[in-house]
């Protein structure tokens, strides 16, 4: 199993075209979204179901199986992800035999649209993984990146992740543990057994990709330019 990460996409519509020839010519099976498809700012005369539409028209055309989970930016486009079936916010499924369990959303001194507390994460997590049935291996899929690791830490070192997902990931051992969110935070890291993985801003050309074979795994931040 192989899945490409793409995240922090932020409206830009037309930096993520310019990399998809590259994306196309890449062996995956399914494409993950790690969230913040939009921003504060919408274009003139576009509502927010209206840029992830065409955000995710683009992500289409690689025709693989999409899961998403929302940024702290991107509660309004929840519906549509529902709509659309790539709706990964606690919510878990199998796909070739590997779970997949997610949650969106991040706290910020912004007050932005999607900030759940640490409560509201851990609950959404054990939801998401409780859907899980029989399979080989699991992949944790959050906006927010677990605390005090290489992939939650700013330019100026402070650590800002979620401890809640952190817990998740000492409690369940996943495979992988992907996560977004932090720009600058961009690479790869462990916990565990677990594998982490942040890849960074899509449309500065960075994605991640992450190979799965029974209970081993392996990441990698890919540079698209």
């Amino acid at each position: 199993m192989k899945a490409l990460v793409v995240g922090d996409i932020h409206n830009d519509v037309e930096n993520i075209m310019a990399y998809c020839d590259k994306i196309a010519a890449m062996d995956f099976d399914v494409l993950i979204a790690m969230g913040d498809f939009i921003d504060y700012n919408l274009p003139k005369g576009f509502t927010a179901e209206d840029m992830g539409k065409l955000i995710i028209e683009e992500l289409s055309v690689f025709k693989k199986p999409i899961l998403a989970v929302p940024g702290n930016f991107d509660r309004d486009l929840l519906p549509l992800f529902e709509k659309l079936g790539i709706n990964l916010h606690g919510k878990g499924v199998v796909i070739k035999d590997i779970g997949f369990y997610g949650f969106g959303g991040a706290k910020t001194p912004f007050k932005t649209s999607l900030e759940p507390d640490e409560k509201e994460v851990e609950n959404g997590l054990e939801k998401a993984f409780g859907m899980l049935k029989k399979c080989d291996a699991t992949v944790q899929i959050t906006h927010n990146p677990p605390a005090r690791t290489k992939v939650d830490a700013l330019y100026t070192g402070a650590h800002v992740g979620s401890e809640a997902v952190r817990k998740f990931i000492e409690k369940k051992q996943p495979v992988v543990a992907v996560s977004a969110h932090i720009h600058e935070a961009r690479g790869v890291d462990a916990l565990g057994k677990t594998k982490l993985i942040n890849a960074g801003r899509f449309p500065e050309g960075y994605c991640g990709l992450i190979t799965i074979n029974g209970k081993e795994s392996e990441v990698e931040v890919v540079s698209l330019m």
